[in-house]
């Protein structure tokens, strides 16, 4: 029987212990938790997460068929009957003969519906041709840039109720794009949204005789050009100016749940799409990634939002976002549900808002002054329910958790005085010393990749690598941290609980219990830290860091100080931990895997210019993210387990998985690539023209290009290329005006078939005077053969410039903006489209003054004219290469066939 020795407690939660206390004789020897507990603790982690991501993101709806759905329904057999025509056509991006034909195909699908419709709805088809035109957005991608257009095809389809024509003058839009990039079929990307807005038409024409609005569906082209489709319908086609609302579907993965990632100004959109969609999915944390410029990419919405001003909601489907633009975004990968998903959100959506009587033109959901996207906060839950609020109310929230736990920090350190600061300050430090060891240890292990396989980034293709490769070394780190700090604390919390005497068994243990005590509610502090942060550059998404600061505490509050007996310290209990990690785990764990997964694809084409980054950055960049979420999310977690007697066990665990991790890979036992996610490799036969006064120059190199977007040598594909003579390395740069490509193969044997003189673009000088102190030079363009260009305009000699076709100005004079000294024209039309421009520069006043004669600077003009055409050389090599290589396709890419012209600073005066 236990003997008590009973004295009076005088520990609290703010202060150190005292050696008095009354506790039983048994209780005198720190109980130890034993490993078989963290086993448990990490399996039922692990298990949960993934069964949260499971139901989040990978359960889709059973795809019904056009019996099933009926008229008024949405069949994704229907729906998939128009992806498998669109990707049956092959790439066809802008001015291939391929678009020309998904076009007539999706107008006459679009006439079917007109056919079809209910006999009081209206159903009106536009083959819409847009003229040449000038997209100068300002923001992302699109800083420093002109695009121009020209030749462009859509096909606009309007319902509208029959007897009411007031609705044509209030209508939703849905926008999405039929072409692709020149290097994919394009089920995604955005087949799979073509598809679903003709299904979605279909429905609607059955529906619309009771609306208040009409509903457009613009099926555009020149979207991966540069937004030119939305463009040049928003500023040119005569129902412009009766949106009121947009919808844009998008692909930056191929196939799942499509979500919203993007919200309008108003909280309306959202609100109504939660209230009545059947899977609401959407996240705030994505909007806040994609504004933040993490992700680089661009869509639709971005030139309705900034060139119209309009209101609405951007979703996009995301899954195996690697294979985006590359030839792995097929049919065979689009996974069944995916369209139902969407289309099942969406119809009962757009019956809302044509029903709505929100959408009059007193009630226009333009941007507004002051506002944006964020001011709402949106996140679904499971992917059943979804919150929604203003950003309003998150702040008055935020705000509230925030002066509410500085208070009680503040009154727990008055109550503890001066040892209570010590204490909370070391705790602070252990939080410090946890980030620090944990993005040392898995920043090394990335830093050590490169050496040790032949990719730097070997788990692309398997991602559940990860978790050894910087999963382990990151919560080692984390613990080794945590432990530091821990040790640190209880020396201190020893130190002025013994008053200068020999500490007792008993009050080794409580002091031991005190210090496990703060590196939990450190925890707390370090949440709190992020919802400040969060709150001060108005992130949307900080309603995480409320939940994890909130929840916990509750649990702690609840279990360790309300239900405990004695006030002073003991172990913490595990209910606790439980209890205060159910709610954040719910709400962010699939949401931490989507966007882990989302990021691993984007290495795919990390390097925007090859080469340009040490090979070690894109691991180093997943090595920091995965440190991150095991110190916001396993700081909990970790002040469990240094009262245990499990340190050795999990020390050992770690490492062990950390070094069959590394074997694994050193080894290649995993491929990091397969034929569904392939690396992103472009061969590109460049023809570089001398630069004279007419561009073509006498003798004109011609080489292939061999380069990545994807960080990592070209060793092996280049070992596939045997008898093509190539040599690899940096000591070639290569400008190809959008991007350079700073590390890359090439290789001039059998170089000179494919092309002729004749396609080999000219900047001739026609004029170029002096007067009154103001130099200006009038350059003709003459691209041959090609509709697709690039042109770049020297910033730092030209102070700025008009641009124009046929005596048409498509860019007026006015400052322009640019990045790295130069500001670039982007072209693209279809076969129509003009080859022949003027450009008037006008120099900045003090290189007309003093004009420059120095050779080896940046060229005044750099063009790069694209063609899409394999030459015999470029045939080979494609065969040759590994098949887990692909062709990546981009607005700023080159076909494989380039001509590059430049005129330099110092070009011969002829007025």
């Amino acid at each position: 029987m236990a003997h008590r020795t009973c004295t009076t407690p005088t520990v609290s939660e703010s202060a150190p212990v005292s050696q008095n206390a009354c506790m039983s004789e048994d209780s005198k020897q720190s109980v130890r938790r034993p490993p078989i507990l963290f086993l448990a603790l990490l399996i039922l982690l692990i298990n949960g997460s993934w069964a949260v991501y499971h139901f989040q993101f990978k359960v889709l709806p059973v795809p019904l068929s056009a019996k099933q759905a009926g008229k008024r329904g949405f069949s994704e057999e229907l729906a998939m009957q128009h992806v498998k025509a669109l990707t049956k056509l092959g790439p066809h991006p802008v001015g291939s003969d391929a678009l020309d034909l998904a076009l007539q195909y999706v107008l006459a699908a679009s006439n079917k519906i007109k056919e079809s419709a209910h006999w009081e709805v209206d159903v009106e088809v536009d083959l819409f041709h847009a003229k040449i035109g000038a997209n100068r957005l300002v923001k992302g991608l699109f800083k420093g840039k002109t695009l121009v257009y020209s030749d462009l095809k859509h096909v606009v389809l309007r319902i509208s109720p029959k007897y009411l024509p007031e609705a044509e003058e209030s209508a939703v839009l849905v926008s999405s794009h039929i072409d692709t990039v020149f290097s994919t079929q394009g089920a995604g990307d955005c087949s799979s949204c073509i598809a679903v807005m003709l299904e979605l038409a279909r429905g609607m024409s059955q529906w619309a005789h009771g609306f208040k609005n009409s509903i457009i569906f613009l099926f555009n082209t020149g979207e991966e050009e540069g937004l030119n489709g939305a463009h040049s319908f928003i500023t040119q086609h005569p129902w412009r100016n009766t949106i009121r609302f947009v919808i844009d579907l998008e692909a930056m993965g191929i196939g799942g749940k499509s979500s919203i990632f993007q919200g309008g100004t108003h909280a309306w959109a959202v609100e109504s799409f939660s209230r009545v969609a059947r899977y609401p999915s959407g996240h705030i944390i994505a909007q806040d990634l994609f504004l933040s410029g993490v992700i680089k990419s661009a869509t639709d919405f971005q030139v309705y939002v900034e060139v119209a001003g309009l209101s609405g909601l951007d979703f996009a489907y995301a899954d195996k976002s690697a294979v985006y633009h590359t030839k792995n975004d097929k049919l065979e990968l689009l996974k069944p549900g995916s369209l139902q998903h969407l289309g099942e959100n969406m119809l009962p959506f757009l019956l809302e808002v044509g029903r709505s009587s929100y959408l009059s033109k007193d009630n226009k959901l333009d941007t507004e002054k002051g506002t944006g996207p964020g001011q709402t906060v949106f996140f679904d839950v499971l992917g059943m329910y979804m919150v929604v609020y203003s950003r309003r109310f998150s702040d008055l929230l935020h705000n509230s958790v925030i002066v509410q736990s500085l208070l009680i920090w503040t009154a727990s350190i008055l109550t503890g005085g001066y040892p209570a600061v010590g204490a909370l300050g070391l705790s602070f430090l252990s939080i410090i010393l946890m980030w620090i060891f944990s993005i040392t240890f898995s920043v090394l292990v990335a830093i050590l990749l490169p050496v040790i396989c032949s990719s730097p980034v070997p788990f692309i293709a398997n991602p559940w690598l990860v978790v050894g490769l910087f999963g382990a070394p990151a919560v080692l780190g984390a613990l080794t941290g945590q432990w530091l700090g821990f040790l640190s604390l209880q020396k201190y919390l020893q130190h002025v609980s013994s008053k200068g005497t020999r500490p007792s068994d008993l009050l080794a243990n409580l002091v031991r219990w005190e210090s496990e005590r703060w590196l939990f509610k450190a925890g707390f502090l370090q949440w709190l830290v992020v919802l400040i942060l969060g709150n001060i550059f108005k992130a949307g998404s900080s309603f995480l860091a409320l939940v994890w600061l909130v929840s916990p505490a509750f649990a702690y509050g609840l279990i360790e100080a309300t239900l405990t007996p004695v006030r002073s310290p003991k172990q913490l209990r595990t209910v606790t931990l439980l209890l205060g990690s159910i709610v954040p785990m719910l709400l962010t764990s699939g949401m931490v895997i989507r966007f882990l997964g989302t990021m691993n694809g984007l290495l795919v084409r990390l390097d925007r210019n090859p080469g340009g980054t040490p090979d070690w950055l894109g691991s180093v960049i997943f090595a920091v993210l995965i440190s991150a979420v095991v110190c916001l999310t396993f700081v909990y977690f970790l002040s469990y387990v240094h009262l245990s007697g499990s340190k050795k066990h999990i020390v050992v665990a770690l490492l062990a998985l950390l070094c069959l991790t590394l074997t694994a890979v050193a080894a290649g036992t995993f491929s990091t690539y397969t034929d569904d996610i392939a690396r992103a490799v472009n061969v590109v036969h460049v023809v570089e023209s001398s630069g004279d006064n007419d561009g073509a120059g006498a003798n004109p190199a011609s080489y292939v290009s061999l380069f990545s977007n994807t960080p990592g040598k070209l060793e092996r594909e280049i070992e596939a290329m045997k008898g093509e003579e190539f040599s690899c390395g940096r000591s070639r740069v290569l400008d190809l005006v959008t991007f350079d490509v700073e590390y890359g193969c090439w290789s001039s044997k059998d170089s000179r078939e494919g092309w002729s003189r004749g396609d080999i673009p000219l900047l001739r000088v026609e004029s170029d005077a002096v007067a009154d102190n103001a130099r200006v030079t009038r350059i003709s363009i003459d691209t041959r053969t090609s509709t697709r260009w690039s042109l770049a305009i020297n910033t730092e000699e030209i102070e700025d410039f008009t641009f124009g076709g046929e005596s048409e100005a498509l860019v007026p004079l006015d400052k322009k903006t640019s990045v790295g000294g130069r500001h670039i024209i982007q072209f693209s039309g279809g076969r129509d489209s003009p080859t022949k421009f003027d450009l008037k520069l006008f120099w900045s006043r003090n290189a007309s003054a003093s004009p420059r004669t120095e050779k080896g600077g940046p060229p005044l003009l750099r063009l790069r004219t694209d063609v899409n055409r394999v030459t015999p050389k470029v045939a080979r090599v494609l065969q040759k290469l590994p098949s887990w290589c692909s062709l990546f396709g981009k607005s700023t890419s080159p076909y494989t066939l380039a001509f590059l012209t430049s005129l330099p600073v110092d070009f011969q005066r002829v007025g």
